[in-house]
């Protein structure tokens, strides 16, 4: 069935005098059952009424969503966690104290209270606490929790401003809260505390590291672990994700034998005619003589890369490259869900520098 064209309203949340009225507008449209796009400290999520079966189906169709592909639901205070989960471990509880509100969604035993839609018929649910005012701000005015996967047409890059939505969604979706860019720019940490022991099922915002610290066993698994069969306990794990259009190949290994292969497949490909883009280190990009290059950040700085990828793949998108060469980045901190995110958006098409 074809979806209804409808006219998406745009308000900015920043002015301190539209700010009020900005939440109070898309809190009656979440209540009503509309769908509301919202910026939160990792990238915009596209919010429904947790608790309506008929919105959160709406999400779906206007990302072009496959329906086993579970949601996040956000909250405004840790509280609210409790009616949407049929336990809440001490564990658990240690998190929320530690690292909410912040850039990471438990996956937690489900209780009847929310829809099979949003879990995609699992019995666990995955929940978060945004650190965004924003988006506190409108999930605690709506007084239903928020179920919102990145405001995008389903597998292309996450959106980092209320421009990438508009891109994407425009007159499917019945507005948009304009917050600014996010802080982030990759999506939260998914951590799953259901079984014997705890496991990293996307990483993300808040680092492996940071979480080491209160989790020993934390199992946190490689870029290359094998993709899942059947319904996935997290969004990010079945379906290609955060791709460009165009094809993309990351170049993994050692910095300075990562820059000399991406000059080669650089001549390479253009010898073939093809149209070459780069994604690359502030250090090492005056150095491509690729169509396109896009600067991803400096090295030593991965904060700054997660912040600018999801941008960056766009403004790659927007160059209307046939090919996409990207650097491998650090995996420590935030370089690990970027790398995360490369890896996806190149289906595990990797070339080992030489």
């Amino acid at each position: 069935m074809k979806q209804e064209e409808t006219t998406t309203l745009v308000l900015d949340v920043k002015d301190p005098q539209n700010r009020k009225e900005a939440i109070a507008t898309a809190a009656a449209i979440l209540q009503k059952g509309g769908l509301v796009a919202f910026p939160t400290e990792t990238v915009y999520g596209l919010g429904a009424n947790a608790l309506n079966e008929k919105a959160v189906k709406s999400i779906f169709a206007a990302k072009g969503r496959p329906a086993d592909n579970p949601l996040i639901v956000h909250i405004s205070d840790r509280e609210e966690v409790l009616p949407l989960v049929s336990s809440f471990s001490m564990t658990a509880r240690l998190l929320a104290e530690k690292f909410w509100p912040g850039p990471l969604t438990m996956v937690l035993p489900v209780s009847d209270a929310v829809p099979k839609i949003v879990t995609a018929g699992l019995d666990t649910v995955g929940i978060r606490l945004p650190a965004n005012d924003y988006a506190r701000e409108l999930i605690s005015a709506a007084g239903v929790p928020v179920a919102a996967p990145s405001a995008n047409v389903s597998g292309s890059p996450s959106p980092t401003s209320a421009e990438h939505v508009y891109h994407d969604l425009a007159g499917k979706i019945d507005l948009i809260l304009d917050g600014g860019s996010c802080e982030v720019g990759v999506e939260s940490t998914v951590l799953d505390l259901v079984g014997s022991v705890p496991v990293v099922l996307r990483p993300g915002g808040t680092p492996a590291e940071d979480l080491l610290r209160y989790l020993p066993d934390l199992v946190v698994p490689g870029l290359d672990v094998a993709e899942v069969e059947g319904i996935p306990r997290a969004p990010g794990m079945k379906y290609r994700h955060y791709a460009p259009q165009a094809r993309l190949l990351l170049v993994a290994g050692a910095p300075e034998k990562v820059a000399a292969t991406i000059r080669k497949e650089i001549a390479s490909w253009q010898a073939r005619g093809s149209k070459v883009a780069v994604l690359a280190s502030r250090e090492n990009a005056a150095g491509y003589k690729a169509d396109v290059v896009v600067v991803l950040g400096e090295r030593e700085r991965p904060q700054e890369a997660a912040q600018h990828l999801f941008a960056a793949l766009r403004e790659l998108d927007d160059s209307e490259a046939d090919i996409i060469l990207a650097e491998s980045t650090d995996q420590s901190g935030l370089g690990y869900a970027v790398m995360n995110r490369l890896w996806k958006a190149s289906g595990g098409d990797i070339i080992q520098a030489r």
